[in-house]
C-alpha cells in the first residue's frame, strides 16, 4: 500500500505496548473482589445495621436514615483500603452513557493536615449540575440543581486507573421537583410494578415470595481494529461507523469468522476484559468471534436486571478503555461497516422471585404448568398490545442501519414461540392440552458419539422476541445503547398484562368458578386475542411483511416513525397508571431521542460534506492531474481518465446536494429537524457515499486517503 502510513505497523506494534497480566484464580482472588457486597459490608458493619440494610435490598423495605452514616464509614475504610483516593455518584443519565464527578475523600484540617472524610449524608445525596445533562425541557437552561440519590440495591464498586482508583456509588439521578432525569428510576419504578403484579398473581397459584424481579442476560456485540486505522478515518472518530467504504472482494461470504479461532491478539484482550470485569462481580461467561470479519461478542449470565444494566454500562466502559491499551479501538455502533453484519445487544429477559422461581421455566410438561402458561400469555399480550413501545425502545438513527438487514430482526415486532409451545397454546384452543412434540434425544449415527438431548423447538434468529427456553431473547436492542429503558419497558407492559389477566380471572372466580378454571380460561382468551404476534418463520421474508400488515401489526421502518408513538394517549396512560413514568417525563423522552437523532445525523452530514470536500475529491483530482501528464497514450489511459472525470463528477454533484440538505435544518423544531436529516440529509449523504465508493474502486491506492475496509477489518 501507498498511504502516507505504514498498514503493517498496525500488526506490530500492539506488541510493544504494557500488557497486564491477569489472575487465574477468578473464584478466590478476583471475583468481586472490588465490590462492596452484602458478605463484605457484613464484615464491617454491627448485626443490626446490616440486617436493616439487608431488609431494603432484599426485600424492599424502605431506606433507614439512621444507618446511612454507619454504612459510609464502613464504606469508607473498605475503599481506601482499596487505594481509593476519591469517590463519585454515578449514574445514568438520559445521554445513554454513565456519568461521574469526583470529590476527594481527603478534607484539610486547622494544622495544615489533611483526614479523610466520608458521610452518610454524602453518601445519599449529591448534587451535579442539572441543566447540562438533556433534560427534554423538565429543566430550563438557568435552573441547574439536581439530585443524585444512593440506589442500594446495586452495591458500591472500584474502579481502577492506571494512577489511582475511585470508589464508584451507583445512583439515581432527579431534578429538584423530583422528576426523573435519568435512565435508572424509571428502571427501578418499572420492577416495583412488576413486583407488585406479580405477587398478586402468584398468591393464587400459591407462591410465597418477598420479591419479584426480572432478571437479565445481556449479550454484547462489538468490533475491534486497529487504532492506527481508527484515527486515520474522521468518519468512524467522529461518528462511530464509516460513512464511506467500497465493498471488499471479501467479507462475510465464507462464513469462516464465526465461532472461528480467536486471535492472539484478540485473545489477549479479552482475557484482560474479563479480568476487570470479574473483579467488578460481573459474571461474564462467554466470548467469541461473531459472524462479521473483526466482530466479537461477550456474555454474562443472568442477574436481576437493575444490577444488570449497570454492570452493561461497565462493559461497554471496560471493553473501550482496554483495547487502547492493545493498540485497538472497540466499535460499539450498530453498523460501523456497510455490507456486513451489524451490532446487537440480545436482551435474554425473564422474571424471577427471591426464592428462587422462574416464572418463565416450563418445566417438563409445559402443558400442565398452569403458572407457566399464565406468565407466558401475559407476555404474549404485553408484546402485542405494545409493539409501538418495543420498537420505540431500541430507535435510535443508528440502529436503523441494523434493524432488518445481516441477521438483525426487522423492525416488525413479533414473538417467536417455538413449535412445542405453539402446539401447547393452539391445543388449549382446540380443547385438549396436548404436550405438543417431546423433547427426546438426537441419535448422531455415530457410536462413539453421546445421544444428545434434544431442545423443545429451535432457534430463530430473524425474530426480534424469541422464547429460548426459559426466558425471551429481545434481539432487537443495539449494540450502543443502555438496556435500561428497553427493560423498562418490557417490565412495565407485562406488569400491566399480568394485571389485567388477574382482573379478568377474579371476575370469573365471582362467578362462581374455581382458580384453574378461571386461569385456564384468560389465558385461552388471551390467546385467542393476541395469537396474530406470534410468527415462527422467517422473519426477513418479504411474504412475513405483507402477512404483518394483514394482521394489523405495525412496521415503523425508522425510528422517527416509532418515536412520533412513544406519547400516544395509551402509553402515556400505561406509564402513569404504573407510576414508572408522569405525563412531563414522558414527554421529556420524546424530545430528547428526537434531538439526539437530530444531532447524530446532522453531525454525520457534515462530517461527509467535510471528509469528500478536504480529502476525497482532492485525491480524485491529483490522480487525474496525474494521468493527464501520461505522454504514451493508450486506449486504457483513456478509459482511466473518463472513468475517473465521470465518478469525480458525479461525486461533485452528490456533494453539492448534500451541502444543501445539511444548510436546511427543516425548521425550528426539534421533530422538524428529525424529519428532516430522515427525509433529506440521509439520502443525500447515501448518494455522496454511492459516488465516493465507485469512486474507491477505480482510484490508484496512493490517492485514495482513506484505510479501506480490507485493511480495517483484515489487519488484526
Amino acid at each position: 500500500m501507498n498511504h502516507d502510513f505504514d498498514v503493517l505497523s498496525a500488526a506490530r506494534n500492539w506488541r510493544f505496548k504494557e500488557v497486564r497480566q491477569v489472575s487465574s484464580d477468578i473464584a478466590g482472588e478476583v471475583f468481586a473482589s472490588d465490590v462492596l457486597d452484602m458478605d463484605e459490608l457484613r464484615e464491617l458493619v454491627s448485626k443490626p445495621v446490616w440486617q436493616s440494610f439487608q431488609n431494603t435490598v432484599q426485600k424492599g423495605a424502605p431506606l433507614d436514615p439512621s444507618i446511612a452514616d454507619t454504612i459510609a464509614l464502613a464504606m469508607k475504610k473498605w475503599a481506601l483500603e482499596k487505594g481509593a483516593t476519591h469517590y463519585t455518584h454515578w449514574f445514568h443519565p438520559l445521554t445513554g452513557y454513565t456519568a461521574e464527578k469526583h470529590d476527594s475523600f481527603y478534607n484539610p484540617i486547622s494544622d495544615g493536615k489533611v483526614i479523610a472524610s466520608f458521610s452518610g449524608k454524602e453518601l445519599i445525596q449529591g448534587e451535579p449540575d442539572a441543566s447540562s445533562f438533556p433534560s427534554g425541557g423538565l429543566r430550563a437552561t438557568f435552573e441547574a440543581r439536581g439530585y443524585t440519590a444512593w440506589d442500594p440495591t446495586s452495591p458500591a464498586f472500584i474502579m481502577r486507573h492506571s494512577n489511582g482508583a475511585t470508589l464508584c456509588i451507583p445512583t439515581a439521578f432527579v431534578s429538584w421537583t423530583g422528576e426523573a432525569l435519568d435512565l435508572k428510576t424509571p428502571l427501578l419504578r418499572s420492577i416495583e410494578a412488576l413486583n407488585k403484579s406479580a405477587q398478586r398473581a402468584l398468591r393464587y397459584f400459591g407462591v410465597e415470595a418477598n420479591k419479584v424481579f426480572s432478571t437479565l442476560g445481556s449479550e454484547q456485540e462489538y468490533f475491534l481494529i486497529d487504532e492506527e486505522f481508527y484515527f486515520r478515518r474522521p468518519d468512524l472518530v467522529l461518528t462511530g461507523r464509516t460513512l464511506f467504504g467500497a465493498k471488499p472482494p471479501r467479507g462475510q461470504e465464507l462464513e469462516d469468522h464465526y465461532f472461528g479461532s480467536i486471535p492472539d491478539r484478540v485473545l489477549s484482550f479479552m482475557s484482560d476484559v474479563e479480568n476487570q470485569l470479574y473483579a467488578l462481580g460481573i459474571p461474564v461467561k462467554t466470548r467469541h468471534n461473531e459472524v462479521a470479519p473483526s466482530q466479537y461478542e461477550i456474555a454474562p449470565v443472568f442477574e436481576p436486571s437493575n444490577l444488570a444494566a449497570d454492570h452493561q454500562q461497565l462493559i461497554m466502559q471496560v471493553l473501550k478503555n482496554t483495547a487502547r491499551r492493545y493498540g485497538m479501538v472497540a466499535l460499539l455502533h450498530e453498523k460501523p461497516f456497510a455490507g456486513i453484519n451489524g451490532s446487537g445487544k440480545h436482551c435474554n429477559w425473564s422474571m424471577g422471585t427471591d426464592t428462587g422461581i422462574n416464572l418463565l421455566e416450563p418445566g417438563e410438561t409445559p402443558h400442565e404448568n398452569l403458572q407457566f402458561l399464565f406468565f407466558c400469555a401475559a407476555v404474549i399480550k404485553a408484546v402485542d398490545m405494545h409493539q409501538d413501545l418495543l420498537r420505540i425502545s431500541v430507535a435510535s438513527a443508528s440502529n436503523d442501519h441494523r434493524l432488518g438487514a445481516n441477521e438483525a430482526p426487522p423492525a416488525i415486532i413479533s414473538i417467536f414461540l417455538g413449535e412445542q409451545l405453539t402446539e401447547v397454546f393452539e391445543g388449549m384452543l382446540n380443547g385438549h392440552r396436548g404436550g405438543g412434540r417431546g423433547t427426546g434425544v438426537l441419535e448422531l449415527g455415530v457410536p462413539v458419539l453421546p445421544r444428545l438431548p434434544k431442545h423443545s423447538g429451535d432457534r430463530n434468529r430473524t425474530s426480534p422476541f424469541a422464547f429460548t427456553g426459559n426466558k425471551f431473547e429481545f434481539r432487537a436492542v443495539g449494540s450502543s445503547q443502555s438496556i435500561s429503558f428497553p427493560i423498562t419497558v418490557l417490565n412495565t407492559i407485562v406488569a400491566d398484562a399480568i394485571d389485567a389477566m388477574v382482573d379478568a380471572v377474579e371476575a370469573k372466580m365471582r362467578e362462581k368458578r374455581s382458580f384453574e378454571e378461571a386461569a385456564l380460561e384468560v389465558i385461552k382468551q388471551v390467546y385467542r386475542d393476541h395469537k396474530r404476534i406470534v410468527f415462527n418463520g422467517d422473519g426477513y421474508s418479504p411474504a412475513w411483511h405483507k402477512e404483518a400488515e394483514k394482521r394489523g401489526l405495525l412496521n415503523l421502518r425508522t425510528a422517527v416513525d416509532a418515536i412520533e408513538r412513544l406519547t400516544d394517549e395509551k402509553n402515556m396512560r400505561l406509564f402513569s397508571r404504573l407510576g414508572v413514568l408522569n405525563e412531563r417525563e414522558v414527554r421529556a423522552r420524546q424530545e430528547i431521542m428526537y434531538d439526539i437523532y437530530f444531532k447524530q445525523v446532522n453531525i454525520e452530514g457534515e462530517t461527509t460534506e467535510w471528509i469528500v470536500q478536504t480529502q476525497i475529491l482532492p485525491g480524485a483530482l491529483g490522480y487525474l492531474a496525474e494521468l493527464s501528464e501520461i505522454e504514451v497514450k493508450s486506449r486504457a489511459a483513456e478509459r482511466t481518465i473518463q472513468q475517473v472525470v465521470e465518478a469525480t463528477d458525479a461525486l461533485s454533484d452528490a456533494l453539492e446536494k448534500l451541502k444543501v440538505q445539511n444548510a436546511e435544518l427543516g425548521g425550528d423544531e426539534v421533530h422538524e429537524k428529525a424529519h428532516h436529516m430522515r427525509d433529506n440529509v440521509l439520502p443525500a449523504m447515501a448518494e455522496v457515499r454511492k459516488a465516493a465508493d465507485a469512486l474507491e474502486r477505480i482510484l490508484a491506492d496512493k490517492y485514495w486517503p482513506l484505510p479501506s475496509y480490507r485493511e480495517m477489518l483484515f489487519i488484526k
